[in-house]
């Protein structure tokens, strides 16, 4: 299993180098951004490029998440989301899933369009009463993702 973790729609320069710096932590040798505008393209992207460098990550950065899912052809695509009515992610017992799994996290204020959750399915952790932002929901999701196949040790 390959987990491609995605960071889309960020403006966010903090919010990008923390989902960027949760992503290395977890040992992740790739990181895509798709959508970055703002300060998060104009500053952000050179520190990650130092970030993803320093830590032995690929790093790709597209314009949008229908580039990222037509150029790494996963098998599976989460979309994590509150919208509309994702299916409940539970951390302590994710999904087996085989394949390419890109897991996308929206780094804006304004969760995923319509458009952009028809891409995968869409999922979020039970009983979170609001957006935690793409850090925390990455920790979430990603982590107990890992750990599913054997990609995280128990107690290391």
């Amino acid at each position: 299993m390959r987990v491609i973790p995605v960071l889309h729609n960020t403006s966010s320069v903090q919010r990008l180098l923390d989902f960027a710096r949760l992503v290395a932590g977890l040992g992740l040798g790739e990181l895509v951004v798709t959508k970055a505008y703002g300060a998060a393209a104009q500053h952000g992207l050179g520190e990650l490029g130092r970030l993803a460098y320093k830590n032995n990550m690929n790093l790709v950065i597209l314009p949008d998440l229908g580039d990222a899912i037509d150029l790494l052809k996963p098998e599976n695509v989460l979309i994590v989301t509150r919208r509309g009515e994702p299916e409940a992610f539970d951390p302590l017992a994710p999904p087996h899933l085989e394949g390419r799994i890109l897991v996308a996290f929206n780094g804006g204020d304004p969760d995923f369009g319509e458009a952009e959750i028809g891409m995968g399915k869409p999922i979020y952790p039970p009983g979170v009463q609001g957006r935690l932002g793409p850090a925390a929901e990455a920790a979430l999701v990603l982590y107990p993702l890992l750990r599913s196949v054997g990609r995280v040790e128990e107690g290391g």
